[in-house]
């Protein structure tokens, strides 16, 4: 009888480790669809609202930067290519006869390089060094920046500088025009 109890009392062991070394059982599990939209934004562009850009005498040339000009693409597009262009009104003083007019084809335009970028694509400036300046007109856009290439978001910004040379007959006055940035 003896060797019953030891027997049985074995066997209820090697029960109990049985059962303490079961596997856990996989807690249940479910899965949710999850969506989100990203929105397709705008391409624009600002300038400073006004520059001064100095003074200086007839024959001579005022030298002087615009501001900084910023274009922020959020179109979230496949190709973020975009071009920037500038323009320039005729600037008067006065009555606005021959002598109390500067051209905009007697303005200087060179963009610099980038003052701040973000995103990928490549950011190339129209006009990377005094040298490569070229003059406004009215008519014609000159390329002030542009992006090529790119996903996404983006934004280019640069600080352009503006060399009025200023006619020898030019009459003494403030001469007051408008440069306009564009960008596509």
């Amino acid at each position: 009888m003896r060797t019953a109890k030891i027997c049985l009392a074995g066997a209820a062991a090697a029960a109990m480790v049985g059962f303490l070394a079961a596997p856990a059982a996989a807690a249940p599990t479910d899965t949710t669809d999850t969506t989100f939209e990203v929105l397709a934004g705008t391409l624009d562009i600002v300038a400073p609202t006004a520059a001064d850009l100095g003074d200086g005498a007839p024959g001579g040339v005022i030298t002087g930067q615009l501001g900084v000009v910023t274009v922020t693409d959020s179109r979230g597009a496949s190709d973020a290519s975009w071009v920037a262009s500038v323009t320039a009104s005729v600037f008067q003083t006065g009555g606005g006869s021959p002598p109390e007019t500067v051209l905009p084809e007697e303005i200087d335009y060179w963009s610099g390089p980038a003052t701040a970028t973000t995103g990928n694509g490549t950011f190339t400036p129209g006009q990377a060094t005094a040298g490569d300046a070229q003059p406004l007109s009215s008519v014609t856009p000159l390329t002030a920046f542009t992006h090529s290439g790119g996903t996404g978001g983006n934004t280019a910004s640069w600080n352009p500088t503006l060399d009025v040379n200023v006619p020898l007959d030019s009459i003494a006055g403030v001469y007051t025009g408008t440069v306009t940035h564009s960008v596509a």
